[in-house]
């Protein structure tokens, strides 16, 4: 479940200035163990004073610099701890000071540990240039090392409070340090620090500054080699966490866009490259969300077979002669059917009548061209082929109607077929055009209907487009010839045997 505002608010208040105070005692102890018994030091005078002035400085040093520290820390997470408490997406100035806090860190650390190496050398060289020496380099290199656990632990630590910071806007300019940046912090604990380390050492008994037995180089070595193994494993670890885990993410998330999935969303918590690639992620699928509803749309107004007809092969304008059957179905009654009812029900009424045609016509290989008011043109053969086109026109015309008198007996239609030879293409301008069917098929099919709605059986069919049917003829009985609206020569009618599909 993911965490509340407020729940992130509170555990910044004190644990997470413990956690960053405490990595650096941790290393500030380290120090002190090296210095006391580990690294070969050279000769003093006193070396049991000198032990007892480090003993207490170190003592001093962590009592001024722990609450400093933790105030300086408390004081950096302010600005985000407002806009928690409040509540809300933080400003764009508020947003990249909490993207910015783990490098912040990493300057205040440097700062605490620069003066601790620097005072520790000066109290040392009243002993011997040399101890000094050996005393500040051990402690610059503790603070390199522990500076780059601070980061990555911070980092880490503050994932969720960096998702938050980044749900509602990702800025364009990475706000973080990389992965350049995290390998380099990689090698420089696992090898870059111990390798150093073990090299003045070498240096320092090849050049006379340190005096050692070779039992006391030896024991320095094995400790050094220890140190680097661990210390060297965790921050690998953590390194390839912080780089393992938001791939991971990605990667399923890209596994679940390839599964049809487009609901998918990526948490957004790096303030690098990675939440670039993440948000980048994001973008993508939205960017599939928005064509997925454009297709969708696109296949509802023009079609399922025409939208993807126009996907996969371009859209052009222009026609091409198609053998069709055509099938026109319109209401009987609609300009009373208006007057009479709430335009609610109208609607309603519609929504379902149109919803029986496309669902027959679909089932038998046709596609709706055209609503017009309360009229539906429907094609078969265009534009996709059709192996049996005025077949599967005559089968829907009578399945149609037996549908519409047994799901909508207060919805009469009158439905019309025919077949023959129609130019069908994308007609209008490159900015709005439509693919249209013209051809005496569509006119013939228009003037059956309006002769199938004062036929008792409400189905009319040319007798040409019996002639290009396979397997549908003995259903139809072919009756006498009329002279259709608008045309000169008399068309053969039929009308189904019966009502029963």
């Amino acid at each position: 479940m993911r965490a509340t505002a407020s729940d992130l608010e509170r555990r910044l208040r004190l644990p997470y200035a413990a956690l960053m105070i405490g990595a650096n005692v941790a290393g500030a102890l380290v120090v002190l163990a090296f210095v006391l018994w580990v690294l070969p030091l050279p000769p003093v005078d006193d070396p049991a004073a000198a032990r007892r002035t480090n003993v207490l400085a170190f003592a001093a040093y962590l009592l001024l610099a722990v609450p400093a520290g933790t105030l300086l820390v408390l004081r950096m997470l302010a600005p985000l701890r407002r806009w928690l408490a409040e509540d809300r997406p933080p400003t764009p100035a508020e947003q990249r000071q909490t993207l910015l806090i783990p490098a912040r860190e990493v300057a205040l650390h440097a700062l605490l540990w620069g003066i601790g190496t620097v005072a520790f050398a000066a109290l040392n060289l009243a002993y011997d240039a040399r101890l000094a020496l050996v005393v500040g380099l051990t402690a610059a290199l503790a603070a390199t090392a522990t500076c780059a656990v601070a980061y990555l632990v911070a980092q880490r630590v503050l994932r969720p409070v960096a998702a938050r910071a980044l749900a509602h806007d990702v800025p364009d300019d990475p706000a973080l340090p990389g992965i350049r940046a995290r390998l380099l912090l990689t090698w420089a604990l696992g090898t870059g620090v111990p390798v150093v380390g073990v090299t003045l050492v070498g240096a320092g008994v090849l050049t006379g500054v340190l005096d050692a037995s070779a039992d006391r180089i030896a024991g320095t070595a094995v400790v050094l080699g220890g140190t680097a193994l661990v210390v060297g494993l965790i921050v690998t670890a953590l390194a390839a966490r912080s780089l393992a885990d938001p791939l991971d993410g990605v990667r399923r998330a890209l596994a679940r866009v390839q599964r049809g999935d487009t609901s998918v969303e990526v948490e957004v918590y790096d303030g690098s490259e990675v939440g670039l690639l993440q948000a980048g992620v994001n973008r993508m699928v939205a960017g599939l969300q928005e064509r997925e509803r454009l297709r969708d749309l696109f296949g509802r107004q023009v079609g399922v077979d025409v939208a993807r007809q126009a996907l996969e092969r371009g859209v052009a304008l222009g026609g091409e002669e198609r053998e069709v059957a055509v099938l026109f179905v319109d209401l009987v009654g609609s300009t009373r059917l208006a007057h009479d009812r709430p335009p609610g029900e109208v609607v309603e009424l519609l929504n379902a009548f149109f919803g029986v045609v496309v669902a027959v016509v679909a089932a038998e290989g046709g596609s709706v061209n055209k609503l017009v008011g309360d009229a539906a043109l429907c094609v078969f053969g265009a534009p996709l082929d059709h192996p049996d086109a005025a077949g599967a026109a005559l089968r829907a015309a009578r399945r149609l109607r037996a549908r519409l008198a047994a799901e909508l007996p207060g919805c009469d239609a009158g439905i019309g077929v025919s077949a023959g030879t129609v130019v069908a293409g994308n007609v209008g301008a490159a900015e709005r055009f439509e693919y249209i069917v013209i051809g005496d098929p569509v006119n013939e099919a228009a003037r059956l209907t309006e002769l199938a709605k004062r036929h008792p059986g409400r189905v009319l069919a040319a007798e040409e487009a019996l002639a290009h049917a396979d397997g549908e003829r003995d259903a139809w009985a072919v009756g006498d010839r009329r002279v259709l609206r608008g045309r000169a020569a008399a068309t053969g009618l039929a009308a189904p045997r019966d009502a029963v599909a």
